[in-house]
């Protein structure tokens, strides 16, 4: 069986719908519960056997730098990579190459908060090729990626924000994601989208609809994409 020891973590935009909240920081490192978001997400992946971390810097790249440093703090190996130009998730992921190796790799935004006893289920790659996090929420899905499975809960397709009378499906994405190399091979032939950027979850659908394992897996317990400041004084509340 197949289990992860390395992590990447996306932590390179700004987070403009923060407003002044991201003047000196980046989105990741706004505290949550006494402590920065990204924080959290390196605990608990540290948790579950993460020892080599990966974050992708951008905006303000100089705060989480000098937090997290070499990561002998909180008893893990950090390095960095700068995503110069703001071009999509996607690219972003290709970043990540060396840094992977042959080794199979955790992706979480660095925006997101789980349960920390999610990152113990999502490290047990097992035999996927890929796995997917997701949540069971029908009324989000016009925010985000709408999860199509079968009944392996494997994925079958993936869509973005569905549109009125398009197909959908009620499991919503949720931003934590396990990836062999093989990845790399689908967000190398990503094209833009309708929006400009390089997406990765159009890699993420190539890799499924190629027929490779795409292991859709339900998150437990709460579950935060802390997007704005509405969001973000719930959870400090």
């Amino acid at each position: 069986m197949t289990t992860i020891h390395k992590a990447v973590l996306l932590a390179a935009g700004k987070g403009t719908r923060m407003r002044e909240l991201t003047t000196d920081l980046p989105k990741p490192m706004i505290a949550v519960r006494g402590k920065p978001i990204l924080q959290h997400i390196v605990e608990g992946l540290a948790a579950a056997g993460v020892t080599h971390f990966l974050i992708v810097v951008g905006y303000r790249a100089d705060v989480v730098r000098e937090f997290f440093g070499d990561g002998a703090k909180f008893g893990v190996a950090v390095e960095y990579v700068t995503q110069v130009v703001q071009d999509g998730t996607g690219r972003v992921v290709e970043l990540a190459k060396d840094f992977a190796g042959s080794d199979p790799f955790i992706l979480s935004y660095g925006d997101i908060l789980i349960d920390p006893a999610n990152y113990a289920r999502l490290v047990a790659l097992g035999e996927a090729e890929a796995l997917i996090s997701v949540k069971y929420n029908p009324g989000e899905i016009a925010k985000g990626g709408a999860v199509f499975v079968n009944e392996q809960f494997e994925m079958t397709d993936l869509r973005e924000k569905p549109q009125p009378g398009e197909p959908t499906s009620p499991w919503y994405n949720a931003g934590v994601y396990a990836f062999r190399p093989s990845v790399f091979e689908f967000t190398a032939k990503l094209e833009k989208s309708p929006r400009g950027e390089y997406e990765l979850t159009d890699a993420i659908r190539a890799l499924a609809l190629s027929g490779r394992r795409v292991q859709a897996l339900e998150l437990a317990g709460d579950w935060a994409d802390v997007r704005d400041p509405e969001v973000l004084a719930q959870l400090n509340g």
